[in-house]
């Protein structure tokens, strides 16, 4: 929005005025990524507190946390009236992302029967999607308003899924892992039986419990996970949220209606395009929750990787032929209208692959012994990565120029090679369960010792065939 730019980013709005602008650098500001991208390192920051919290105090008290920090940050936000007041309420948002973030997968993951664990918790990045697609359409709408009045509304109205949060997190029970987890044996099983329907849940609770009492005897999950018989979730946790970040998706969700700019559509047009490929994102991550508990995770990590791949390098040769690399071309409406097509076909992959699964896969492979641990490693590298993409992107931009979407095919690459060959399978796996899978592979299975595993490598693997 301009009268937004104009107030607090004036230089860039000179920027963009400026009719002889290279196309690549017409928005290349450090304050103006720092805006975006401090949301994200604030979320780095919290995740590591969010991780005790959760544990100690249960997982719905970490979400309501989450949601009262994200409601003060979007007041902030709307009354800003400097600079300041700006980056102080984008860093509340951001200690409300991380808390959400270390708390809700996990909650999902664990509230859910195992043969649909997949499509409740990638009901996580449907809802992120969602809320993306309403952000936008709210842009869309306000941006017509004249004065500062637009960019108010909208960011003021990030108060309401804050408050959304914290009264699902007050109406919400905890979970059966976490109330054993916190000595309430009893009240879990109770709540087992009510989440299953059933009262023949005496196998799946003697599980939890089992799992609760070895967890229990690791009285320091932040150094036991760098124990080599959690080589594999710490390897994972790591690199899943590394690569779902150097995929370049962030260059289309945080900057797509700058990006559409750069390639010559006006502001309106822009946040239009912007809207389309958010609708496209959001109906596509439906397709990952219906298919990821009958296809698996594997296949649907492959298929969306090969799809990025293709449709990035696709996209990185037009705009190069369009700008070349002085950045100064013109774009017809037709081409403008194949490149919108095929970010809304890379957006796709990325929305049944990546997207959900980099939430999912993290949330589901640790033990109770590590597993706020692990997902709180998971949550800060995946906001490090965040902030920095969103930090340096449109320098990377203004100086990469087009080889920008070459540079993010090639971790595309890499990461579709990395699950193919380091990734098992893991759908309809009980969670306390998980160390079966990790024994019958190739690789990790030398890093699990036997006494960890329920059932032999030898039956795993013929379970598998």
């Amino acid at each position: 929005m301009e009268p937004f730019l104009e107030k607090f980013f004036p230089d860039v709005h000179k920027k963009m005025k400026s009719a002889h602008q290279n196309e690549y650098c017409r928005f290349d500001s450090q304050l103006l990524t720092l805006f975006t991208s401090s949301l994200y390192l604030a979320a780095l920051v919290s995740s590591l507190f969010a991780s005790t919290i959760t544990r100690v105090f249960g997982r719905k008290w970490s979400m309501f946390l989450g949601g009262f920090t994200f409601f003060v940050g979007s007041a902030f936000n709307g009354f800003a009236q400097n600079i300041a007041m700006l980056l102080i309420g984008r860093i509340l948002l951001g200690f409300g992302v991380g808390f959400a973030n270390q708390s809700v997968p996990v909650y999902l993951s664990e509230m859910a029967p195992p043969n649909l664990r997949g499509a409740f918790n990638n009901g996580f990045q449907v809802a992120i999607i969602f809320g993306i697609v309403v952000a936008t359409i709210i842009n869309y709408f306000t941006a017509q308003l004249k004065g500062n009045i637009g960019w108010r509304i909208s960011l003021g109205l990030a108060c309401v899924p804050a408050m959304m949060i914290m009264i699902g997190a007050l109406i919400l029970p905890d979970t059966p892992n976490s109330l054993i987890e916190r000595g309430f044996t009893e009240e879990a099983k109770k709540m087992l039986q009510s989440i299953r329907g059933t009262s023949e849940v005496d196998e799946e609770f003697q599980d939890l419990v089992d799992a609760s009492e070895e967890s229990k005897q690791v009285k320091h999950p932040w150094k036991n996970i760098m124990l080599p018989r959690y080589r594999p979730q710490l390897i994972m946790t790591c690199f899943i949220p590394f690569f779902q970040q150097l995929t370049g998706i962030n260059v289309i969700t945080f900057y797509a209606p700058v990006l559409f700019q750069t390639l010559g559509f006006g502001s309106k047009a822009s946040l239009l395009s912007a809207m389309v490929t958010g609708i496209i994102e959001l109906l596509c991550t439906f397709v990952s929750v219906f298919t990821v508990d009958r296809f698996g995770r594997r296949v649907l990590f492959l298929q969306g990787g090969i799809q990025m791949l293709i449709s990035q390098i696709a996209i990185g040769v037009m705009i190069g032929v369009k700008f070349g690399t002085v950045g100064t071309g013109s774009i017809g409406k037709s081409d403008a209208n194949l490149i919108v097509a095929l970010i809304c076909i890379y957006v796709a992959g990325f929305a049944w692959s990546w997207g959900p699964l980099g939430w999912l896969v993290p949330s589901e492979i640790s033990p109770l012994e590590i597993r706020s641990a692990a997902q709180a490693i998971n949550v800060a590298v995946n906001m490090f990565f965040t902030f920095l993409v969103a930090q340096l992107f449109l320098t990377m931009l203004c100086h990469m120029k087009f080889g920008l979407f070459f540079f993010f095919a090639v971790f595309v690459f890499i990461m579709t090679i990395f699950i193919y060959l380091m990734l098992p399978e893991t759908k309809n796996v009980p969670i306390e369960e998980m160390n079966r899978v990790w024994k019958a592979h190739w690789f990790w299975g030398r890093f699990i010792p036997d006494e960890a595993v329920g059932v032999s490598a030898a039956e795993m693997q013929q379970k598998s065939v």
